[in-house]
């Protein structure tokens, strides 16, 4: 495979892998929401499906009509494959860099807050690792993922108040930006990875800057 797949590629994962890292290394709880998340690994993985499979069952027939505006089309369906599964997937929080147990702790006192201002006093209910707040219309269960000390808040079941959940992650944050934690070691391996495909990457074109150019053209003309 020649510099400029090999960039393409690797680029987009590359950045993802030490923003995830970063955010795992941090002192401090990040919150994103699961469609910013999804959303965020769909760009990760662009590259290596724009040289793999897009490249692969390249559409040549199509290509001696519209020329290399082929690719806008590939990347148009790509891109329109992510925003069906982001639609089609029920809301969810993640919660980079924390035990199961320090966010139960905050989401016991987050609760209670939202219970004086909505007016929820003895509705929201604890089931184990789940959790249900009518009048918000939230109905959620807790994952976990030890190994990274990540957590995801899922929802359960399909009715959800999707204002709801904005308010949700809006007071989390709030509650997590005060509360430090420890860094999360692990993540080092993910930023470790990422920094060598940048290193990589900016060896090999610079190395051969004509050799990435041409390939670049040749993959476009194609």
């Amino acid at each position: 495979m020649d510099p400029f797949r090999i960039s393409l590629a690797l680029g987009p994962l590359a950045v993802y892998l030490v923003v995830l890292g970063g955010m795992n290394l941090m002192r401090r709880p990040f919150v994103v929401s699961g469609t910013r998340d999804t959303a965020a690994l769909g760009l990760a993985l662009f590259g290596l499906i724009l040289v793999g499979p897009f490249e692969l069952f390249y559409p040549s027939s199509a290509s001696s009509l519209f020329g290399p505006f082929v690719w806008g089309f590939l990347a148009s369906l790509y891109g329109l494959s992510v925003v069906l599964v982001l639609l089609s997937q029920r809301p969810r929080l993640v919660i980079y860099n924390i035990a199961v147990e320090e966010l139960r702790a905050i989401m016991a006192d987050l609760v209670e807050g939202l219970d004086g201002i909505e007016g929820l006093e003895g509705e929201t209910q604890w089931a184990g690792d789940s959790l249900s707040l009518p009048k918000l219309g939230l109905q959620l269960h807790i994952d976990a993922s030890s190994a990274m000390r990540n957590v995801s808040l899922v929802s359960s079941g399909p009715h959800q108040n999707y204002l709801g959940w904005r308010k949700l992650q809006i007071e989390l944050s709030k509650a997590l930006r005060q509360f430090k934690v420890r860094r999360n070691l692990r993540a080092s391996w993910f930023l470790l990875i990422g920094l060598t495909f940048i290193c990589l990457i900016v060896g090999m074109v610079a190395y051969d800057p004509q050799l990435v150019a041409q390939a670049m053209m040749e993959m476009i003309q194609r």
